[in-house]
């Protein structure tokens, strides 16, 4: 039984695994088994080039992004538990106990975080009921989102990202992935407002 699963290995997915990953030192989160599904052969960032992303060089490549992210997750938080190769196919149950279906294996999570990106193509069993249209993309581009308030799906489902029904600009992915994971450490923290940060001191 995972705590968490988050679906995604783009932007907004990776950002939400970075942050719950270095919050591993407070109290009631060592005992939480985290997990990302890393499947990124859909993810926008693939054919992406980056000149105006605060804090990412000029002429990086979405690709490189990419790597370098499973990367980072791996060697600084490698209590993160990451799923490659593997596609969600069905989401079953309720807060706190989902049942996640992909191609390969079945998983049980307390929580599901999903940030796969808003293409129409969407099609995971037991979220269609809560596709709509895109609210911040063009109409011909046929874009879809997650009903959700504030990221909540549903208890226990946050939809990030484009997914969330922002637009798809890199840094606002990161930080919808970066809110929700803090939404869980608050949940995790009784209800008590927190955050994750490192420091030099």
């Amino acid at each position: 039984m995972f705590d968490v699963l988050v679906i995604g290995g783009g932007v907004s997915g990776m950002s939400c695994a970075l942050v719950l990953g270095s919050a591993k030192n407070k109290p009631f989160v060592t005992d939480k088994k985290i997990g990302i599904f890393t499947h990124q052969k859909a993810s926008s960032l693939q054919d992406a080039l980056f000149n105006n992303a605060y804090g990412i060089a000029p002429g990086t490549l979405g690709s490189t992004l990419l790597q370098e992210s499973t990367a980072h997750l791996s060697s600084t938080y490698p209590h993160i538990n990451q799923i490659p190769n593997e596609k969600v196919f069905k989401i079953e149950g309720d807060y706190p106990e989902f049942t996640v279906t992909t191609n390969k294996n079945t998983y049980k999570s307390k929580i599901v975080v999903i940030g796969i990106g808003s293409a129409n193509t969407f099609a995971i069993d037991g979220l269609m009921q809560y596709v709509e249209p895109h609210k911040k993309a063009l109409p011909e581009k046929q874009r879809i989102q997650l009903q959700n308030i504030d990221h909540k799906v549903a208890d226990g489902i946050y939809a990030i990202g484009t997914l969330a029904g922002w637009r798809s600009q890199l840094a606002i992915a990161a930080g919808s992935g970066a809110a929700v994971a803090t939404d869980i450490l608050t949940l995790w923290n009784g209800g008590i407002p927190t955050h994750a940060h490192d420091s030099i001191r």
